[in-house]
């Protein structure tokens, strides 16, 4: 059974959430993460995109990138923008967007549970971005980034959040530029705290993680970096926010890749239809079912569907992203890992297919597609089997805003 912890959040005064609160620092990128700080010496964008306040040139992954988080984050204290809460709490995040709520507890996830597999993974890890958030936690001494886990609903625990949101005022309640609403309220209560921590011990077996991997990954090896189960306490556990499963959306989560392999457009078109039929269309093409691809080539979208008998159907082989991998990007276009190929990037449903006919349109990227979003269901069923997605097959909406309750490993108390 599922190990949690309430802690001591690092979080802002409640008149400066708002100024803040930042999108999670690998939605955006340096370029991005500057115009969306400027004006604003708040935003916890100077922590987790720390380069956007060093020269242009500098490489977003030396050393000085993550000195510079630390200064930042111990500024943001000294100003008090950012305060230590004085006793251990959970946390419950509410989010609204599009009129659709979705509510989750946020607390410290046992390492321990991650390494037993109580903690159910779905993708494996990009060694440098691994690297990356290992870097700012061990300078930073803190966890500025949520892990997304997800559950399979609980009555007793919905009954027990929805009771706690009815009767008390959130701590934090705004809506973001975005025009996603974000209100938190603390649970300092000590007997409801330890309601909390037994609901979870006793009723939820396993959770999943939805977004979040390498920030996960990461955690357990800072701990065992600073001596394992010698470390300090609150390295024993993460900052994770966990979702019941019926209240999860999962969006698409697309592709790009840099050239064709050496083939021309024409030699290209005619190989892949091994596989699939291939029709232009005359607007962006996003799948409506299962096994549908759209792609987007020299300023034309086509609609790809998969030939009959040319994938499996177990769990892994009729996912979406196992077919195009399996029979395009791996055979035609030569992407054997996409976690480690420099040809391949992922670009997110929120961003829509405009998003992919522009890098595709600057030169950037020749080729792009785009997929039908898997279920939470296929994803529970695949971490379950003990198998893994192909990387970057899921992209939830909304997304938890980093800055407003932060975990520092120095120390954490559990109820």
């Amino acid at each position: 059974m599922i190990t949690i912890a309430p802690f001591n959040a690092l979080r802002p005064e409640a008149q400066l959430a708002k100024q803040v609160a930042s999108r999670p620092y690998d939605v955006l990128n340096s370029k991005e993460a500057k115009i969306e700080a400027q004006g604003n010496p708040a935003s916890f964008l100077h922590i987790t995109k720390s380069e956007i306040d060093l020269p242009d040139d500098v490489d977003i992954h030396s050393q000085k990138v993550y000195d510079k988080a630390k200064e930042n984050l111990d500024a943001f204290i000294s100003r008090n923008i950012l305060f230590r809460e004085s006793k251990p709490c959970y946390y419950i995040y509410q989010l609204i967007m599009n009129g659709k709520s979705q509510t989750g507890l946020v607390c410290g996830s046992s390492v321990n549970d991650y390494e037993n597999d109580l903690i159910k993974k779905h993708e494996f890890t990009r060694p440098e971005k691994e690297q990356d958030r290992i870097n700012h936690i061990k300078t930073t001494g803190a966890q500025t980034g949520n892990v997304f886990l997800a559950y399979k609903n609980v009555d007793a625990i919905d009954t027990l959040i929805n009771d706690w949101k009815k009767e008390r005022s959130p701590v934090y309640d705004f809506i973001a530029d975005d025009s996603i609403q974000h209100s938190i309220w603390a649970v300092n209560d000590a007997k409801t705290i330890i309601r909390i921590t037994e609901l979870f011990k006793t009723l939820v077996p396993v959770t999943y993680i939805a977004d979040g991997h390498h920030r996960a990954a990461s955690a357990a090896k800072v701990r065992a970096a600073l001596g394992g189960e010698n470390s300090p306490e609150g390295a024993d556990y993460f900052l994770t926010t966990l979702f019941p499963s019926n209240q999860l959306h999962i969006m698409d989560y697309n592709r790009l890749v840099k050239d064709l392999n050496g083939f021309t457009d024409e030699k290209f078109l005619a190989r892949i239809e091994t596989n699939f039929t291939v029709e232009k269309t005359i607007a962006a093409f996003s799948p409506a079912a299962l096994h549908e691809f759209g792609m987007y080539l020299n300023h034309q979208w086509y609609k790809l569907r998969a030939k009959e008998n040319t994938f499996t159907t177990d769990p892994i082989g009729v996912l979406d992203i196992t077919i195009l991998s399996n029979n395009l990007l791996d055979p035609v276009l030569n992407i054997k890992d996409q976690r480690t190929d420099k040809r391949i990037d992922f670009v997110g449903g929120i961003r829509g297919l405009a998003e992919l006919e522009k890098r595709v349109d600057s030169g950037e990227m020749t080729i792009a597609f785009s997929l039908h979003p898997v279920t939470i269901q296929q994803l529970f069923d695949i971490a379950d089997s003990g198998n893994v997605m192909p990387p970057k097959s899921t992209w939830f909406e909304p997304k938890l805003r980093d800055g407003l309750l932060t975990h520092l490993i120095t120390d954490i108390a559990e109820a």
